[in-house]
């Protein structure tokens, strides 16, 4: 598994991922991806299974475009949602071994979502966690996280929160990756 983290900010999204891969105890990765971008304003975190993520993750981005070329404008935070659930959702007596967060920004507003291997989501006006991490960085972000918090202080607490969980968790390590997605777009950190 993995730690994962996404927080809502007066400004933003902050999204954050450790970058261990493992498989059972095997440290299999020390270096791996689980942070992408979907669109201009929307990325997500993965969480689980690297190879049925990855599939997802592609297929998310390419309906995402498909979707800006036919309509002329992007989709929605929660029209990515609803696409994904619903593959997950179809994959139900077969289910992926995955959890998401799809967080950005739309004409909408500010959105943070967080998915189960089949296809349930919760829109989240705080903070979520995901993976086997996720105990140890709920500790943080529920003492510290407020609803007023800038994208720079979140920054730091999705940090925190990390880094708690790698204390913690053997299956979260080797550093970290944090995105930012507001005004200006998807941006790393």
């Amino acid at each position: 598994m993995t730690t994962t983290v996404g927080l809502v900010c007066k400004d933003g999204i902050v999204l954050a991922t450790d970058h261990r891969a493992t498989m059972g105890h095997l440290i299999s990765d020390t270096d791996t991806k689980k942070v992408y971008q979907i669109d201009d304003f929307i990325g997500m975190t993965i969480a689980g299974s690297v190879g049925d993520a990855q599939k997802l993750v592609k297929i998310l981005s390419i309906e995402s475009h498909l979707y800006k070329i036919q309509r002329e404008e992007s989709i929605t935070i929660k029209g990515a949602t609803n696409l994904l659930a619903n593959i997950l959702n179809n994959n139900r007596l077969n289910p992926y071994s995955i959890q998401f967060i799809i967080g950005g920004m739309d004409k909408n507003g500010i959105h943070l979502y967080s998915l189960d291997a089949l296809g349930g989501y919760l829109e989240r006006k705080d903070f979520t966690s995901t993976g086997s991490g996720s105990p140890m960085a709920y500790s943080i972000l529920e003492s510290e996280y407020h609803a007023d918090i800038t994208l720079e202080k979140a920054i730091d607490l999705a940090i925190q929160a990390i880094s708690i969980a790698q204390k913690r968790d053997s299956a979260s390590g080797n550093g970290f990756e944090v995105v930012i997605i507001n005004k200006d777009g998807y941006r790393k950190v």
